[in-house]
């Protein structure tokens, strides 16, 4: 077997699969360019058939981003396969990741296709697949709830019609460690030919990434990740954790490495919780912020005299170096920008000219801004340029201990302005209600989130809003060394996700399928 293990990246498809998750070609092509940045083998840009945004997005990417295989997502279906190849072709390289459901309950409640049906399937999709590229994936959707025996006839089936990567998707997050692994030893056991087997596992109780290893501990070369865990539900293996489990113990994968650069990973998770509007929690292993600190007396101690007391990982190693980069408002328009380059931030134009305008406002209310700041005011700046939506032009609120609370707003939208004022049970509450007024979208705060992105008390707030119109949800984020104020920005930005998303209803008229029911 090979000592490379391929991390296949499926962020921007099972990852934007999480509730509130929306992301736009644009979003989705600065997550790409950053994964490949990372060093990932393979990044899975969508589901081409799903949406014409979807397959605009799939194809934005391929046309783009360097190094990286292009991977895309298709369901047997002849004009599913042809449709995502036609998204892929301008890869430099490219995967069709072609799958079906097989256990009894999603052949039975899903597909209402019995066993003959679904082996049929499978071949013309894939023989279907091969006549497009030679790099076909096949997935049995919901396999560690499959019966065996059926399972390895529809992955021989899947080999012989052309398949060249057999991945075995713990769909529910049903797996057992130990019993997911004598699955992958029992398939490469019976299933014959030359392919890479597969992990693709979720974490609904808890076991992904302990899945994941036990899988390459039984022969599997590939490992289907999200970055943070994101996906449906519970989520997906952390990119993360099984790449720096795999390098941390070697003594249990000897001789097994990674291409992945892991310098990057803390700067990968940052950008896509900006991103996606997903925080990461603070003690998230590998990247989380309280991932390097320690609060027993006994611990500060052990560290202070040697950090591998207790600390396994060199925190410089995946990218959570210790000095930060402190700006003030006396910085000019050059530091700026030659200190988001350092930090892998590279902004120019306008572009360039908001981000700063937006630092210089903060910055005569902070008195200093860190790196940490930075990526968060760019990413802020950015996103809503990105948005083309409403912009918040006027903020004005009253509060205390008598009195309602009031707020004012005066948001605009190419070019027309409209302004609302709102009572509410705070000052926050009211300025959502007269946003929400202002704009005339009706949606539903379904949850509110607030932290502060540095310490101290002049911090950043940093509130993430989640919206819910019509059966979609959308996150939005704000910034502000005024929390009212950011929240006011993040319930902007979701609106504005909240219009995004709708725009992109009518769809391409193809058979148009939500992504949350075609999950591998």
């Amino acid at each position: 077997m090979s000592d490379k293990v391929v991390i296949f990246d499926t962020t921007l498809r099972d990852g934007e699969q999480s509730p509130g998750i929306s992301l736009d070609p644009g979003e989705k092509l600065e997550i790409a360019e950053q994964l490949a940045r990372l060093g990932v083998d393979y990044i899975e840009a969508g589901f081409p058939v799903s949406s014409q945004g979807e397959f605009d997005a799939v194809q934005a990417i391929s046309r783009t981003v360097q190094g990286p295989v292009v991977a895309g997502l298709s369901r047997t279906q002849l004009a599913d396969v042809d449709r995502c190849y036609e998204a892929l072709r301008d890869a430099e390289r490219n995967r069709i990741h072609i799958f079906i459901s097989t256990s009894p309950s999603h052949m039975e409640h899903m597909l209402k296709m019995n066993e003959d049906q679904v082996l049929e399937a499978v071949r013309m999709g894939v023989a279907r697949g091969r006549e497009h590229t030679a790099d076909i994936e096949f997935s049995p959707q919901d396999a560690t709830r499959t019966p065996l025996d059926f399972m390895l006839e529809v992955l021989a089936a899947a080999v012989e019609s052309g398949a060249t990567t057999l991945n075995i998707p713990d769909t529910v997050g049903y797996g057992i460690p130990w019993d997911y692994g004598d699955l992958l030893t029992h398939v490469r056991d019976q299933v014959a030919g030359d392919y890479v087997l597969s992990t693709h596992c979720h974490n609904d109780l808890g076991l992904a990434v302990a899945n994941s290893l036990s899988g390459v501990r039984a022969g599997a070369r590939q490992v289907e990740v999200c970055v943070n865990g994101l996906g449906e539900r519970a989520g997906n293996a952390a990119l993360e954790e099984v790449v720096m489990a795999l390098k941390i113990r070697g003594d249990q994968f000897p001789g097994l490495e990674t291409n992945v650069r892991t310098k990057e990973l803390a700067r990968t998770s940052r950008m896509v919780a900006r991103v996606t509007g997903y925080q990461v929690q603070w003690n998230k292993a590998v990247v989380g912020k309280n991932a390097f600190s320690h609060e027993s007396g006994i611990h500060q101690h052990g560290v202070l005299k040697e950090r591998s007391t207790y600390e396994i990982i060199d925190a410089a190693s995946v990218g959570q170096e210790g000095g930060q980069i402190i700006l003030g408002k006396h910085t000019g328009r050059h530091a700026f920008a030659d200190t988001l380059q350092k930090l892998g931030i590279v902004v120019q134009g306008d572009a360039l000219n908001s981000a700063f305008a937006r630092f210089k406002e903060l910055a005569d209310r902070k008195v200093q801004l860190t790196d940490f700041d930075l990526e968060a005011i760019v990413a802020e700046e950015l996103g809503t340029a990105l948005e083309e939506g409403f912009v918040l032009d006027v903020l004005d609120v009253q509060g205390g201990t008598t009195g309602m609370p009031r707020a004012r707003v005066v948001v605009s939208r190419d070019g027309h302005k409209s302004e609302a004022t709102a009572e509410g049970d705070g000052m926050i509450d009211a300025t959502c209600k007269a946003i929400k007024q202002a704009t005339g979208i009706e949606a539903k705060l379904t949850d509110f989130n607030v932290s502060s992105v540095t310490g101290g008390i002049d911090a950043l707030g940093d509130v993430v809003i989640q919206l819910e119109s019509d059966g979609m949800r959308a996150s939005g984020r704000g910034l502000s060394t005024d929390v009212v104020e950011a929240a006011a920005r993040a319930y902007v930005a979701a609106t504005n996700r909240v219009v995004r998303a709708k725009a992109r209803i009518p769809g391409s008229g193809l058979d148009a399928v939500r992504l949350s029911e075609v999950i591998p």
